[in-house]
């Protein structure tokens, strides 16, 4: 039996994560927490015996960083690594790079609120999380799900939003539920498909 193993992993913190700035499709590199988050993550997926076949990751230097982090982790840096900007984070529009709590200021505690955190509703000249899973998900369903389904052991290193439309169609979560899921950076979450490409089982692994 093939194992349809799928591995999700949030990038380890960014160095606007700690600033508290919109980060979107701006590329800032992670902190060196975020360096021992990655670490930590490929030390956690060592432990559990885990050997990747595929590895996908996004255009951004974030994510690009917390993976090879976790691929020198396993002793899997030869791994090839496909990337592609359909697993880019939401993109903020002219949010990007703004201080969150200055965002506040000048448009309203409720109307930041409602970009953030509501499903179809998108920030000026950004992308809500609805725009975000329409890019997204042809993606995964195209290029990754089928090399799971054919036993291919698979890591996907992304962003909190990019991420939630994949697990928002995996975990089958209505739009509601999907906008209260918080992702921990550098956590990765395991799951096992069944051959009809449903979820068997989910593992966090926090450590």
């Amino acid at each position: 039996m093939s194992d349809r193993l799928l591995v999700l992993v949030r990038h380890g913190q960014s160095e606007w994560n700690l600033k508290n700035l919109f980060t979107g499709w701006k590329d800032p590199d992670i902190t060196a927490q975020g360096v021992d988050e990655a670490k930590r993550a490929g030390k956690l997926l060592k432990a559990e015996g885990f050997v990747f076949d595929a590895a996908f990751v996004s255009e951004l230097t974030r994510a690009k960083h917390t993976l090879s982090l976790i691929l020198e982790e396993l002793g899997q840096t030869s791994l090839p690594v496909k990337s592609d900007i359909a697993l880019n984070e939401r993109d903020y529009g002219d949010l990007s790079g703004l201080n969150k709590d200055d965002a506040r200021k000048k448009w309203g505690e409720e109307q930041v609120h409602i970009w953030r955190r509501s499903y179809d509703v998108a920030p000026p000249g950004g992308e809500s999380l609805k725009d975000t899973l329409a890019r997204t998900l042809p993606y995964y369903v195209q290029e990754i799900l089928p090399g799971v389904l054919r036993g291919e052991r698979t890591i996907v290193t992304a962003h909190g939003n990019s991420l939630r439309a994949l697990i928002m169609v995996l975990e089958k979560l209505s739009p509601e539920a999907i906008l209260k899921r918080e992702l921990a950076t550098g956590v990765p979450i395991i799951y096992r498909l069944r051959a009809d490409a449903t979820v068997e089982s989910k593992t966090d692994l926090a450590g």
